[in-house]
């Protein structure tokens, strides 16, 4: 078993710590988006090989989820945070000084792996948090997470438009440095009392997908959604770089403003999940999601059409996400870190996968194939979760039956 017993209090200043280093840490797995066209003019790449750009992070992410996450569970998560804080650093650096487009996707891999923070700090979160009160500090943990991954857009893209594109990742070195330094001094020295090797600790998730029924179905609906998330935000940039925008690089990432509405979802969704249950706001959120790309592929192709568009999106996953993740959490407390690495590991891969489709759908089939891509990926969560409600909803009375 885990030790519960740490006598840390989540305080708020520890809080709001805990919820802007998720956000500055998030936001390096988003700032190369509105970058691509530039980044494709530096390298003389094609539209395959940009692709892999977004995808190359993402799947560094997922690969540190396997691999790094479960560590949270068997050492001093304050001490795997400062190794990963001097990797994500030197990461970035890497990016910021790549020579070809070789270097730069491994950089890029590599940054990934350094983001792992995020999924440490979310644990220690749910850990620290009175029960009553989980979806509420989930909420406020989740919201910097959707700062980060919004805001990092409207950021890299006026920073590049003024200074370069290399630029941008310069400044989010020096950030993760400085977050490494706050979060050593700040956070608590938990002390687990897991003691599996490594490979059984790795091999215990396993076990955990086969031993619960709701981890896998979380960890499907979400991967499904995100995946249509991230197809969308790859390409938006591509799309309004295009006619009929032309937009520069700085006004394609000033939309991470416009996407900044996912904080209400996420602040929303916190604060309902404790009284009304995660699958009534799952509903919700998800329906939203579809008809977010509805607007997308009919209005798409104007201004106004693109702001709705990306506000449903944007309120409808991260509402869906706080509510799914509060369950997973509640599963079993003594696995958090490897219940929430399964559960994001497959949530990352189908951003990665969900990144490089869009992308390679768009080139083929333009934006609007590509927002039906995006709507049927969404349908398909929306499908799977309703149909895992109503078979759940029926268990109980074809028990008496």
């Amino acid at each position: 078993m885990t030790d519960t017993s740490n006598p840390a209090v989540l305080s708020r200043p520890l809080l709001l710590l805990m919820a802007t280093a998720i956000s500055a840490t998030a936001a390096n797995l988003y700032y190369n988006q509105p970058l691509l066209p530039s980044i494709q003019q530096s390298f003389q790449l094609d539209d395959g090989a940009v692709g892999l750009i977004p995808s190359s992070t993402q799947l560094g992410y997922a690969v540190a989820i396997l691999l790094i996450s479960p560590l949270g569970d068997v050492m001093s998560r304050r001490s795997l945070i400062g190794f990963l804080s001097v990797l994500l650093t030197l990461a970035l650096l890497a990016v910021f000084a790549a020579p070809g487009f070789a270097v730069l996707a491994v950089a890029f891999f590599v940054v990934g792996l350094g983001a792992n923070i995020t999924q440490q700090l979310l644990p220690i979160g749910a850990s620290l948090a009175d029960p009553a009160r989980k979806g509420a500090v989930m909420g406020t943990l989740m919201t910097g997470l959707t700062v980060g991954i919004l805001l990092s857009r409207t950021v890299s893209g006026t920073i590049a438009e003024y200074f370069g594109w290399r630029s941008v990742f310069l400044v989010a070195a020096g950030l993760a440095a400085l977050f490494g330094v706050l979060l050593r001094m700040n956070l608590p020295d938990n002390k687990p009392k897991v003691s599996l090797t490594y490979p059984a600790l790795i091999a215990s998730m396993f076990g955990l997908i086969r031993q619960h029924k709701l981890l896998r179905e979380s960890a499907l609906t979400g991967a499904l959604w995100f995946a249509a998330f991230n197809a969308l935000w790859a390409t938006l940039a591509i799309h309004v770089t295009d006619a009929p925008f032309s937009y520069n690089v700085q006004q394609a990432g000033m939309f991470g403003l416009v996407g900044m509405a996912g904080i209400v979802g996420a602040k929303l969704s916190g604060k309902l999940v404790d009284t009304h249950g995660s699958a009534r706001i799952i509903t919700v959120a998800l329906g939203l999601v579809v008809s977010s790309f509805i607007v997308l592929a009919i209005w798409g192709d104007s201004l106004i059409g693109l702001v709705v568009g990306i506000i449903l999106l944007d309120i409808g996953v991260f509402g869906a996400q706080i509510p799914n993740q509060v369950r997973v959490f509640s599963i079993d407390p003594a696995a958090q870190g490897r219940m929430n690495a399964v559960y994001m590991l497959g949530y990352y891969i189908a951003a990665a996968i969900g990144s490089a489709l869009g992308v390679k759908v768009m080139s083929i089939a333009g934006w609007h194939g590509m927002t039906l891509f995006g709507l049927g990926l969404a349908c398909m969560a929306l499908a799977h979760h309703i149909w895992r409600q109503a078979k759940q909803d029926r268990g109980p009375l074809a028990a008496r039956t």
